[in-house]
């Protein structure tokens, strides 16, 4: 399954996040044609970020953001964003921002903001052994539910370190390591490049649950997710998402995720706890629409 299968063309990554402002505080991004017929997760989380970055002055930027997926969004529809304005501090700044569609809360999140010349202590995880992404796989050469989002292609270079390509560990039953960038260049803001990754961090990173069970059929959705960001990075470079599944039960699987630079500088992590119940007879594990199937 290929972008080119749909004939359609997606919006860039700027007009994503290029929100309009119609309000003080209210701002509005366009819905866009799509073979998914719920907003992307990530998406949501991207713009609900950047809505909440107009609202913050210069002198900081965020450091840490959660959410949770309220309702499934309807990709082609409008999306309102309501941003409340919790505290301005001299070191902080809190926001909480509502995505809406119908009147009704699609996406919640909180994000803080951070001064960026305070000083601390310093250190960091090294990132693990792993090929480079030249020895890594593009999404659609992978097998099972990954190659659909070989979706993004046109936008995205996204690719899966083979298992026998990257050290493991042997305490940890489920483990997926992902290379991806920008294809194209990007503004040099670093605030523009957090919310690029906070757009794609959603991508794979509830597969990495999926590990040892690549023969089960289940249903996936994104039911919160939380980001920290620690260094400056840009996301028209490689990054490294490696990523974890420490639990799953219930219906529900954990997944974190740490993001590297080329260098080996961690720049942020990721948390995600989602739905994987048990597929259905007749149901898809992720849903499209029946005009863009080929």
């Amino acid at each position: 399954m290929n972008l080119s299968d749909f004939n359609i063309a997606t919006p860039s990554i700027e007009e994503i996040i290029n929100l309009e402002q119609i309000d003080k505080d209210i701002f509005r991004g366009s819905g866009a044609d799509s073979p998914l017929p719920r907003t992307y997760g990530g998406q949501v989380a991207a713009q609900c970020l950047s809505a909440a970055t107009k609202t913050v002055e210069d002198d900081k930027i965020v450091h840490s953001l959660h959410g949770y997926f309220v309702r499934p969004g309807q990709s082609s529809r409008d999306t309102v964003f309501l941003v409340e304005r919790v505290r301005d501090g001299r070191s902080f700044a809190t926001r909480v921002v509502h995505a809406i569609q119908d009147g009704e809360i699609i996406f919640t999140m909180s994000a803080s903001f951070h001064i960026t010349d305070d000083q601390g202590i310093e250190h960091s995880d090294r990132m693990r052994e792993v090929v480079p992404p030249e020895e890594a796989l593009p999404l659609e050469k992978t097998g099972g539910e990954l190659r659909f989002f070989s979706l993004w292609s046109q936008d995205w270079d996204v690719l899966v370190v083979p298992d026998d390509k990257f050290e493991h560990n042997p305490y940890t039953p489920s483990q997926q390591v992902v290379w991806f960038r920008s294809k194209r260049q990007l503004p040099d803001d670093q605030t523009f490049h957090i919310c690029t990754l906070a757009y794609m961090s959603d991508l794979t990173l509830l597969h990495s649950a999926m590990v040892p069970h690549r023969d089960e059929q289940v249903q996936m959705a994104s039911l919160d997710h939380a980001m920290w960001f620690f260094r400056d990075f840009r996301a028209d470079d490689w990054l490294l998402y490696d990523q974890v599944s420490p639990s799953a039960h219930g219906a529900r699987a954990m997944a974190t995720g740490r993001i590297f630079d080329r260098a080996g500088n961690l720049v942020a992590m990721t948390t995600q706890e989602g739905l994987t119940r048990s597929l259905a007879a007749g149901k898809q594990s992720i849903p499209v629409k029946t005009e863009f199937e080929r």
